[in-house]
Parts: structure tokens; C-alpha cells; sequence
């Protein structure tokens, strides 16, 4: 065995005792009481592999094991047209037929290839003005998404084209670099777009430790918010408050990019409804509700609530990997420079999870996710240009790096930020501007061996 695999389940160990006594005196225990090795907490799970997103809490009672296995086998299933003995109801508009096309091995999506359609990335539309909850304002015709297919005999809602513009810039030591520019435009629309459209695209994000960072208290991640930049270090993070369906009010984004979305059951259940044309008690209309493709199929939903809520608990059980080789001196030397050049203050590494009775897994867990699950602005370059509640045409929310360093392995790619643009970890990086312009020029300004340390460190995260 390994020896960073012995470190880290020694750290198990010492974590999962910790963590009981945690549901019980949280503020007895200090933070040299926990590891940044165990990245997920108690929930840490010690698969390198292609499956290291796709692997449990490793200490969910059978019970929990029962629905978290239901809500696995919903994932993956494909939907297909109505009527059909099998998961039926697919469109009649949609982007992909399952959960898993987009989430491949519940990870990262990318970008299509050269003359291919959409399949892991999807396109958010709207106009300019917002609905009755202060959301995007959803296009006419068209809704707040694109559907890039259609079931036998509907037409698409329009196609996408991609077109790249490379840029060659330096680094301060003269080593170059490229990055690439995407376009988007949309073709051969069933009906006439109208004028002003805005358009976001986005690509499929990792879905693991979802239910740890939405058992992340609203005050933990309120006390990192700047708006006004009070401390002038040049960066104003903000929380996004969107619409919560269930709730029927406003409360703090978690999930997206741009965290406009409340829960991860109203993230999957959109996902079900937008993604796929799958109706539910949460989305209980079409997405083609209005318009010529709209099949009428309203009047029962296609997923069950019991199958959504199934799904939604096996992605909020999904546990976290491991980090790797987090004592090497090149690693530590690498997580030094993250400091240094303040990607700590958005990308955030350690949060507590608030105590939770009802789901002791998740509860009191200090975690190290690396975000604040805050917005910010990240320069024009990166700007969509399209609001999306409070978050402006400039603001994401900072993607958490737990995993990231895996992605290769689990999706066969390194296509990072909400688009995919960029082809390796040093390249998102170079995108970073607006408040994260200051860390990108530190970065600019590195030897190529400590810009090779950074990245060592990101890889092992």
C-alpha cells in the first residue's frame, strides 16, 4: 500500500472518531483536531480512480445505503419517448437523455469537438428584465434554457455553433501561452429568436459533496462576504439569493455557477425538467409549455416525487476523494504560493458543517472544499454578460477545487471554467480577472518552477 493511502486512513480513523464526538460538543474540538487530507470529512472516501466521484459516504446506515442505491440506478437510467413501458416521457424538447450523459462518472463535462452538437454543455437564455421572482427573464417562445433536440418530429429549439479565436500571451519569465476565445452563436431556430437575447453557456459540474456544502451554515458563508469591500484587498464576494420552488420564498444560491440554485433537490429537479423534459412536482409543466413542439403531457409527472428525492439523496451521499501526496514538499510549497497569492480569500479551504440531528453524516463535518460559495466578479473576459438573480453578467461563484486535481482520470479531460475553455489548470488560472486579477498577475509573475508548484498542489487537491 501506498504510503500517502496509510497516512489518510490512519487520518480516517482519527476522523471518524472525532466526528462523533463533534455531533455532540462541536467547539471542544479545535482545527488541529482534523486533517486537510480528509477533504470530505468522515465522508472521505480513498478511490484514486475512475470512480472517485462516483463512490458513497462510506458510513451511510443500510437504510441510507437502500435509497442512496435507488437514487444511483435513477441516474443512470435513459429516458425515451412516451409512451413506453420504461422511463418514458423524454422532451418533447431536450438536451440529453439521462442524468449520467451530462455528469459522466459524476464529473466534469466539456466542450463538444469539432463539427459535434452539444452534449455536456447546455445554453441558459433570457432577455433583458426579470420574471415575477426577480430571475432571468425567459425568452419568448423559447424559455430559459435551449433544447438542442427534439424528439422524432419536433424540431430543436435552434443549434449552437462554437467558434474558438486563439491568443498568444507571456509570462513574465517569457515562457508563452494560449488561450482560446469561444463564440457562440445559435442556428436554424424553430421560430425567430427576438432581439437581445442573452446567452450563458454552462457546462456540466461535478456533482460529488454536494451535500456537504449545502450543509454549510448561511451565517459561516455570510461572514466571508465583502460586497462593499470594506477591507479594500480588492475583492467584494456576495451571496446570490434565488427563488426556492419548495419554500416559496427567497433564500441563499448554493449550486450552479452562478449559485442560483437553493437545494440540491431543486437543482435536480430542474435538471430533470430542463435537461431532459421530464415534468415533476417541483417543475410540473413542459418545457415546451406554449410553444408548437408543447405535447400537452401535463397532466401527471414523469418522475416520481419518491424518484427525485431518491436522486437527490445520492447526490447529496456522493462522498469526496482523498487528497493525494499532501505532504510532498513540492505540494506544500505549491499550497504556499495559493496563499500568497490570495486565491485563498475566494477559494476558501475549510468550512464546518452546521450540526445536523436528522443526517448525522453530514453534520459538524470540517470540511475542505476550497470555495466561499460566493460570486464574484471575474473580469470581462469571463463575463456571459446575463444576470441571473443577484449575480450580474461578470459574477460567478467560486467553483470548489476538491477533486479537481482527479479530473483527467474520471473524465479523460482538463477542461476547466464554466465553459470548458480552458484545456489545463494553468490556463483557468490565466483567465481570472476582475477581483482575481491580482492573483493571475501574481501567478504571471512566478518562475516556471513555481508556477509548475502551483499546479502540483491544484492536482493534488
Amino acid at each position: 500500500m501506498r504510503k500517502d493511502k496509510i497516512i489518510v486512513r490512519l487520518f480516517m480513523i482519527i476522523g471518524i472518531i472525532v466526528s462523533v464526538y463533534a455531533c455532540v460538543e462541536p467547539d471542544a474540538l479545535q482545527d488541529s483536531d482534523y486533517s486537510e487530507w480528509l477533504s470530505g470529512g468522515s465522508q472521505t472516501v480513498f478511490d484514486n480512480g475512475v470512480g472517485a466521484f462516483s463512490t458513497a459516504f462510506p458510513n451511510l446506515t443500510s437504510a441510507r445505503e437502500h435509497v442512496h442505491g435507488i437514487g444511483d440506478g435513477a441516474f443512470g437510467q435513459t429516458f425515451v419517448t412516451a409512451p413506453a413501458p420504461i422511463n418514458p416521457g423524454l422532451g418533447p424538447i431536450f438536451n440529453n437523455v439521462s442524468c449520467t450523459s451530462c455528469h459522466v462518472n459524476d464529473g466534469r463535462g466539456k466542450p463538444p469537438g469539432a463539427g459535434e452538437q452539444l452534449s455536456s454543455l447546455l445554453i441558459r437564455i433570457s432577455i433583458p428584465g426579470t420574471d415575477a421572482h426577480g430571475g432571468p427573464n425567459p425568452v419568448p417562445g423559447f424559455g430559459g434554457q435551449l433544447q438542442q433536440r427534439g424528439i422524432f418530429g419536433v424540431a430543436p429549439e435552434a443549434l449552437v455553433k462554437i467558434e474558438y479565436t486563439e491568443k498568444q500571451y507571456t509570462f513574465a519569465d517569457g515562457e508563452a501561452y494560449s488561450l482560446r476565445f469561444p463564440t457562440y452563436s445559435l442556428q436554424n431556430p424553430y421560430t425567430a429568436l427576438p432581439a437581445g437575447v442573452m446567452i450563458s453557456p454552462r457546462i456540466a459540474p461535478p456533482v460529488f459533496g454536494l451535500g456537504l456544502l449545502e450543509a454549510i451554515d448561511e451565517a459561516d458563508i455570510l461572514a466571508n462576504a465583502d460586497v462593499e469591500d470594506m477591507n479594500d484587498d480588492g475583492i467584494s464576494g456576495k451571496p446570490n439569493y434565488a427563488w426556492n420552488v419548495v419554500e416559496g420564498k427567497m433564500t441563499l444560491g448554493k449550486f450552479g455557477w452562478k449559485a442560483a440554485n437553493p437545494s440540491v433537490l431543486q437543482q435536480s429537479a430542474g435538471a430533470y425538467n430542463e435537461d431532459m423534459g421530464i415534468t415533476n412536482f417541483i417543475f410540473p409543466h413542459e418545457t415546451a409549455m406554449g410553444q408548437s413542439q408543447y405535447d400537452g403531457r401535463d397532466d401527471e409527472y414523469e418522475v416520481s416525487d419518491s424518484l427525485l428525492h431518491s436522486v437527490a439523496f445520492y447526490i447529496r451521499t456522493l462522498g469526496v476523494p482523498a487528497r493525494r501526496s499532501a505532504d510532498d514538499a513540492v505540494v506544500l510549497q505549491g499550497k504556499k504560493l495559493f496563499v500568497e497569492g490570495k486565491c485563498a480569500q475566494c477559494h476558501v479551504p475549510r468550512f464546518r458543517t452546521k450540526t445536523d440531528v436528522a443526517f448525522p453524516e453530514i453534520s459538524n463535518q470540517v470540511i475542505f472544499p476550497y470555495t466561499d460559495v460566493l460570486v464574484h466578479d471575474m473580469g470581462e473576459d469571463l463575463a456571459d454578460n446575463r444576470p441571473d438573480f443577484d449575480a450580474n453578467g461578470r459574477e460567478w461563484r467560486t467553483a470548489p477545487l476538491w477533486g479537481i486535481g482527479l479530473t483527467r482520470i474520471v473524465n479523460g479531460h482538463q477542461n476547466f471554467l464554466h465553459d470548458g475553455r480552458a484545456r489545463t489548470l494553468l490556463e483557468a488560472i490565466m483567465w481570472h480577472g476582475g477581483e482575481a486579477e491580482q492573483s493571475k498577475d501574481f501567478v504571471s509573475n512566478l518562475s516556471k518552477t513555481d508556477r509548475d508548484k502551483l499546479v502540483k498542489f491544484l492536482e493534488s487537491l
